[in-house]
């Protein structure tokens, strides 16, 4: 999550992402948010997820398992590299890593993909006071694909930001437009399904539950 946003708070598309994905397809992912200052938690988790031997350390097959994709927006996307490069050092393979506006924290280096990420995308709106950095490039251009860098601009069509407060609206304004922006967040989604065993089958009849089924039974 960017900001000071707790990892639970669903007015931002992260989170509800992350919730949907859950809900959607509860058998092929496991979802979670948190908070870009949480990356301890964070990696206890994997840990445990990976260790399915329950043995206290990982063996080379349950990292070679590892299905991870790390995606978040602003702080939350300058972590999301700090995070695949913290799971470099422990030899954890990972999908792919999307950043969305991504702002670099202190300390932490969110232009440079580290070499056990196999895909990387970077989504970046430059119009307003704060905004994300144009391109990222791969340590290792020959483990690392970096899928491209798209700009987005929201002059002429903003996005409502309603339920964010005055201070936001005023002086983070198209920095939060991406973050609400569903296009983008419909990507986020496609480029995250793409890396899952979800069947497409299950996956258009999530996205349109209506469709009656019978005649293909």
């Amino acid at each position: 999550m960017g900001g000071r946003v707790r990892g639970d708070d669903l007015l931002h598309k992260e989170a509800l992402l992350a919730q949907n994905l859950d809900r959607l397809y509860p058998n092929a992912i496991l979802a979670s948010t948190y908070a870009n200052r949480h990356e301890a938690e964070a990696l206890r988790t994997v840990l445990d997820l990976l260790n399915t031997a329950k043995s206290g350390h990982l063996t080379a097959a349950e990292k070679s398992a590892a299905r991870i994709v790390i995606y978040g927006h602003s702080w939350g996307a300058s972590e999301t590299v700090h995070f695949a490069r913290a799971l470099n050092r422990l030899g954890i393979p990972v999908l792919m890593t999307i950043q969305v506006d991504s702002v670099t924290k202190a300390g932490q280096d969110d232009g440079t993909i580290p070499p056990n990420v196999r895909e990387a995308i970077n989504f970046y709106q430059l119009d307003g006071l704060l905004h994300g950095r144009r391109s990222i490039k791969a340590a290792d251009p020959t483990r690392t694909t970096i899928m491209g860098n798209y700009e987005s601009s929201y002059k002429g069509h903003p996005i409502s930001l309603a339920g964010f407060s005055w201070y936001a609206r005023a002086f983070m304004r198209q920095h939060i437009e991406i973050e609400n922006d569903s296009a983008v967040w419909d990507r986020v989604k496609s480029l995250i399904l793409s890396q899952s065993p979800v069947p497409d089958s299950e996956q258009k009849l999530a996205a349109n539950p209506s469709v009656d089924t019978r005649a293909a039974k």
